[in-house]
């Protein structure tokens, strides 16, 4: 049995492996990922000083899933993202954003240049203690630093047992999010979350390869996650909610924000 060392340099390999595991599948991503409620990216927007088409940067931009639904809420959005291929595909999806290759570590913009920083499904990926100074070098005063989750609604009973049904030796604990839990920084006023109902529409092929799009999924052997998949697929057709055509797929998208502190 390996040291505690050891087992942290494993969990440290483990995260960098599925942060970098989506560009390969990022044709997929676009496809399978669900968007996100107006209602959350309004809320995550709500103190954003009030201009016409607020400047906001989606960090970890991805394929665009967040970016189509920042521009529906009025915003000028400029994209940072570190892979390639992820880039490529937003970048072909909606021709008319700004792009850059970049990291929530090292972001390739100007100081005080937005008016907002979002990120779905990448806060978690991010190393805070590099990132947090970051944000506040790139936000205006007053600017709002915000990151937003689709999560399984697991309150659900075939959707909790879904999630049992689609772990590896990869996956990770569920994401929770109790005010105990709130991220905090020093140059950010104390963190604010709120949770949305969402919904995505999906058959039994569609959610298999949904969640084929996760990182837990992509990183493990060819073999394992064969297996995975059609544990996945035998679960659907078994449960009389999703066995025939469409149905709702239940998801919470999970908010926080936070207000960069005067300086």
């Amino acid at each position: 049995m390996g040291n505690t060392t050891d087992r942290d340099a494993s969990k440290r390999a483990l995260h960098a492996r599925r942060a970098a595991s989506f560009g390969a599948k990022a044709m997929d991503y676009a496809e399978h990922r669900p968007d996100y409620p107006l209602a959350a990216i309004r809320w995550a927007l709500e103190q954003v000083p009030s201009v016409p088409a607020p400047i906001v940067l989606d960090l970890g931009a991805g394929t665009g899933k967040l970016t189509e639904g920042l521009r529906a809420a009025g915003a000028s959005v400029i994209a940072v993202e570190p892979d390639d291929g992820m880039r490529v595909e937003l970048m072909r999806r909606l021709p008319g954003v700004r792009v850059h290759e970049g990291t929530a570590e090292a972001i390739p913009l100007p100081d005080g240049s937005v008016d907002a920083i979002v990120a779905g499904q990448a806060f978690h990926w991010f190393d805070q203690q590099r990132a947090f100074p970051e944000f506040a070098r790139v936000l205006q005063k007053g600017g709002i630093f915000a990151a937003l989750w689709n999560t399984d609604d697991t309150t659900v009973d075939w959707v909790a047992e879904l999630g049992r049904v689609a772990r590896s030796e990869a996956s990770a604990p569920p994401l929770e999010l109790g005010s105990g839990q709130l991220p905090e920084h020093p140059l950010f006023e104390p963190f604010e979350s709120a949770k949305f109902p969402h919904t995505q529409r999906r058959t039994v092929e569609s959610l298999t390869a949904t969640i084929g799009t996760h990182s837990h999924t992509l990183v493990v052997s060819p073999q394992q996650r064969t297996e995975v998949l059609g544990r996945i697929t035998e679960f659907l057709r078994s449960r009389p909610e999703t066995a025939e055509g469409e149905f709702d797929l239940p998801l919470v998208t999970l908010v926080l924000r936070a207000t960069l502190r005067s300086r």
